[in-house]
């Protein structure tokens, strides 16, 4: 078939396995930051509200999105965060003033709280220990509340809080953007470098299963970065599994074509971050002469739109910060973030898309007794993409016209990914069309000789399209096929601003 205007060729090698999508890219994060907790996930006032105070509603909304882990307490907040101050009960928890965010976190939910709200959405804890204000003895301290069995002080007190069991929280994060003017008891790469590497010597001598993040530079913009970064793990590479890497991408006008073009083509200056902080975690392997890899954890990445809090909104319980409101420009751009995280299976093992709900939430709620909850746009593209956990990337070859930005360069107009599944035979092919007119994708995953066409799931809506509760214009179109593709040849087709998942099953 001859090329035209709007037609992608992908070839896809079905022999060459990239990598297994791990299951630990599909995270998310709460911080105590706006209504994240208090009117989000936790409302003892809610009509849906549970016994231990968790609203039904946000629950249910969460197990659908099946989220792997939950990146927890922060963020900012963490960094002046004493976790003993939200442990026992619950009428003898002091609140606090929280320097990051301005307003007063009554301590209702912490860490025995947070736990258990991961086990009734079926997702595991991922802890953020306080490298700010707090210290390594504080951290290893918090792990002994959490993963040790008995017979010591801090694990015998959890049990004395009735929860015998441990935890067992097996991924943590030492610290939080410690190169931030903006973080509480912010550092220099040597104070931190030397505090985290302390601290992780202690809890791994603690408890040698669990895996530890070292907080990376606060984001590819950062001028320490990614300097910082080799500094970091300079000191903590025999000690630590990951370096942590935040971006978040916005639009000041999407109005305006250059900066809307700008936007679209995020996922390019992503993959320059990736890359960049993949080849400084290589050169201190090679500079410590060391065996392992050091691996990525993307955990906080999304679109943003600032909004700054209102002054009479101040130093309250659960105030509204940052509560965007996304529409289906923001959702595809999102789509790119989460093909690039993918396509860097092979070295991003984490990621947390920030945030659950509300402050830049993938849930919005309303607050109040009968408040009402919905899925935002940015939740769908993230639906769509949690298929190909735990498949098999394929190697893939694409060619076809290119979507131009003055400031991140060019990206592939219609952006594509395959993962196969071993145990059901099926091929999944996800295509992102981030142009206004219909494409059409050739494919060629010539390494099977026949494939049906059984499944497409489409997401596309107008671009000004947002998801409020009582009104979802957005959703997942999901249609049954019956195509067969002799050599594993054929063209789909693939609407204006659209992610379709297209689900083959080999004869």
């Amino acid at each position: 078939m001859n090329m035209t205007k709007n037609m992608t060729k992908v070839k896809i090698d079905g022999d060459n396995i990239v990598s297994t999508i791990g299951e630990g890219i599909f995270g998310t994060f709460v911080e105590h930051l706006g209504r994240s907790v208090y009117t989000g996930i936790y409302q003892p006032d809610h009509v849906t509200a549970d016994e231990d105070g968790f609203r039904g509603d946000v629950i249910a909304l969460t197990r659908k999105l099946r989220f792997s882990h939950i990146r927890w307490p922060g963020g900012n907040f963490v960094s002046g965060y004493d976790w003993k101050d939200a442990i026992g009960p619950k009428n003898e928890r002091r609140a606090r003033p929280d320097l990051a965010w301005s307003q007063i976190e009554p301590n209702e939910v912490g860490t025995a709280e947070f736990a258990k709200f991961c086990k009734k959405v079926g997702s595991e804890v991922m802890m953020a220990a306080n490298l700010g204000t707090g210290t390594p003895r504080d951290a290893a301290e918090l792990l002994e509340y959490c993963n040790f069995e008995k017979g010591t002080y801090y694990s015998d007190l959890r049990r004395r809080h009735g929860y015998e069991s441990p935890f067992g929280i097996r991924r943590w994060c030492i610290g939080n953007e410690m190169d931030g003017p903006w973080q509480i008891c912010m550092q220099t790469a040597d104070e931190y470098g030397r505090k985290a590497l302390e601290t992780a010597k202690m809890m791994k001598w603690l408890d040698p299963t669990i895996e530890l993040v070292a907080t990376g530079s606060s984001g590819w913009l950062m001028p320490s970065c990614p300097e910082w970064d080799r500094k970091i793990l300079e000191y903590t590479y025999s000690h630590v599994d990951y370096i942590s890497l935040h971006r978040y991408y916005f639009c000041e006008d999407k109005n305006d074509r250059k900066k809307f073009n700008d936007f679209l083509c995020s996922s390019a200056d992503m993959d320059r971050y990736i890359r960049a902080i993949v080849s400084t975690a290589d050169y201190v392997k090679a500079l410590k002469r060391g065996k392992k890899d050091i691996m990525l954890s993307f955990d906080e990445y999304n679109v943003w739109e600032d909004k700054a809090a209102d002054d009479h909104d101040l130093w309250t319980v659960g105030p509204r910060r940052q509560e965007n409101i996304y529409d289906l420009a923001d959702a595809l751009v999102l789509a790119s973030m989460m093909m690039t995280l993918i396509e860097h299976s092979d070295r991003v093992k984490l990621a947390c898309l920030a945030q659950l709900i509300n402050a830049l939430g993938m849930i919005f709620t309303e607050p109040g007794r009968e408040g009402r909850s919905c899925l935002q746009t940015i939740a769908y593209p993230f639906l769509i993409l949690r298929n190909c956990g735990g498949e098999k990337l394929l190697y893939q070859r694409t060619s076809g016209p290119l979507l131009q930005s003055e400031q991140y360069g060019e990206v592939s107009a219609v952006k594509t990914l395959a993962s196969y599944n071993e145990e059901s035979g099926q091929i999944r092919v996800f295509a992102l069309n981030l142009t206004a007119e219909k494409a059409q994708v050739n494919l060629n995953i010539s390494a099977f000789s026949k494939l049906r066409l059984v499944e497409k799931s489409e997401y596309i809506g107008n671009l000004k399209d947002k998801n409020v509760c009582g009104a979802e214009p957005c959703g997942i179109v999901r249609t049954a096929e019956n195509s067969v593709f002799e050599d594993g040849n054929g063209v789909v087709a693939v609407s204006p601003y659209s992610l379709t998942m297209f689900v083959f099953s080999v004869l």
